[in-house]
């Protein structure tokens, strides 16, 4: 719920309303245990929240029946790792920016598997697997008739990495260049000279959900990802992210650029 839909409600008054006890109520806040689309628009019709268009979002996620594929990993990977992918999956649509790796979502197998190896503390074969077919399934979202608009920008640093060696590093490009002439895909590079930049070296996923209260920044940092939600945090990496996209090459250069970069390998 938004903030001026729970302000003043107490666990206990939220408890009576939905007929429940408190500790189910403090389940429900911290994502332990779900709510349903019913009791969601109880809450917000005795909280006064006035966005209709918000509350049908939230109903619309809370319909049964909704868990996803990533589930199928519960257990055996990170947590951090399902919520990305269903992140990815309620995003209407998404912007990224990549500073050293080649997005997650436009990823070779082999690349994939050459980043899972270097991980420290190094990761046990079965969970390289796992990350593995976990990843390769997370780019559903860019494919099919359904296929989520993504705007990936990435720094020539990022090209020019060589993981896995120089044909992984060639087939890669190869792929980025086929995958960026998908309708829904827009891939922007930003060069070396084109300079400085705000945040570089953070990797940066914009989701946009719904409505816009639904909107989420994921980041990245040593310890996993980290999603963010508050406006304030929103504006400031939108505005991130319209920077960089200012300064990048438009798509066409862009192919153009990979080509030149897949020729001097």
């Amino acid at each position: 719920m938004c903030s001026s839909c729970t302000t003043g409600l107490s666990a206990d008054y939220a408890a009576g309303l939905l007929g429940v006890d408190r500790a189910k109520i403090s389940n429900i806040e911290t994502g332990i245990r779900a709510i349903n689309p019913e009791r969601l628009r109880t809450l917000a019709c005795n909280c006064g929240c006035p966005d209709e268009k918000y509350v049908d979002a939230l109903a619309e996620m809370a319909q049964p029946g909704q868990r996803g594929w990533w589930e199928r990993y519960r257990g055996s990977l990170p947590q951090g790792l399902l919520d990305i992918a269903e992140l990815e999956a309620a995003a209407v649509r998404m912007r990224a920016a990549y500073s050293i790796h080649i997005p997650g979502l436009l990823q070779t197998s082999d690349h994939a598997l050459a980043v899972f190896r270097v991980v420290i503390p190094p990761l046990p074969q079965h969970e390289i697997a796992l990350r593995l077919a976990h990843r390769v399934e997370r780019q559903q979202v860019i494919e099919g008739e359904d296929a989520t608009p993504f705007i990936a920008i990435v720094h020539e640093a990022a090209l020019r990495m060589r993981f896995g060696g120089r044909e992984v590093a060639r087939t890669q490009l190869v792929q980025l260049i086929e995958r960026s002439k998908q309708p829904n895909i827009t891939l922007k590079v930003i060069p070396f000279e084109a300079g400085a930049f705000p945040g570089a070296g953070q990797t940066v996923l914009y989701a946009e959900g719904p409505v816009a209260q639904l909107d989420t920044v994921q980041v990245d940092n040593t310890h996993g990802p980290e999603f963010l939600h508050a406006e304030g945090q929103l504006s400031k990496y939108r505005a991130h992210l319209d920077w960089m996209e200012n300064i990048a090459l438009p798509p066409e250069a862009s192919r153009d650029f990979i080509h030149d970069i897949i020729n001097s390998l």
